[in-house]
């Protein structure tokens, strides 16, 4: 600097650089901003949605409904719910969704999501409707997170009414 009789920040911007990674996957959440924490989050649901379409297992379908407790659908209708899960003695998840579209809502138990999911090969490209999955309770909540995972197919009015919500 003294040689060149140039500025600190002159040296420094004529040395090499090479781009780090910010964010390593190993830094806390609390650490990060939230549009990083976001995209992360997005990340994850991507890669193990990726994974749920290549396997189709009952096991993938299990860590993507996981991944995605609290993420905003929309029903057929255009109605907006998310679901969480519960946390057993072990802190393992419990196999039950509890929507939390409204005050009263229900929830809804593994083996209707998992009956509407075998029974997806036998109906084909695209599923009309909620009901053609089958007659079980709560099917248009697994309707909905179907469509989001990549599951199934869904007619283009339908895809209008359910149309992404902002997810944060």
């Amino acid at each position: 600097m003294k040689e060149l009789n140039i500025s600190k920040a002159s040296v420094t911007s004529y040395l090499p650089y090479e781009k780090g990674v910010y964010f390593p996957v190993e830094t806390d959440s609390n650490n990060i901003s939230i549009g990083a924490e976001r995209i992360r989050r997005m990340r994850k649901r991507e890669k193990v949605l990726e994974e749920l379409r290549t396997e189709q297992s009952e096991e993938a379908l299990w860590t993507a409904v996981i991944e995605f407790r609290g993420y905003k659908f929309r029903t057929y209708s255009g109605l907006v719910f998310s679901y969480s899960l519960k946390k057993g003695r072990c802190g393992v998840y419990m196999k039950e969704l509890f929507i939390d579209r409204r005050e009263n809502s229900k929830s809804l138990a593994w083996s209707s999501v998992l009956l509407a999911f075998h029974n997806i090969p036998q109906i084909g490209c695209v599923v009309d409707r909620p009901k053609a999955l089958g007659d079980i309770r709560g099917v248009t909540y697994i309707y909905a997170m179907f469509y989001r995972f990549g599951l199934i197919n869904v007619p283009e009015k339908a895809k209008e009414k359910m149309k992404p919500v902002k997810n944060l």
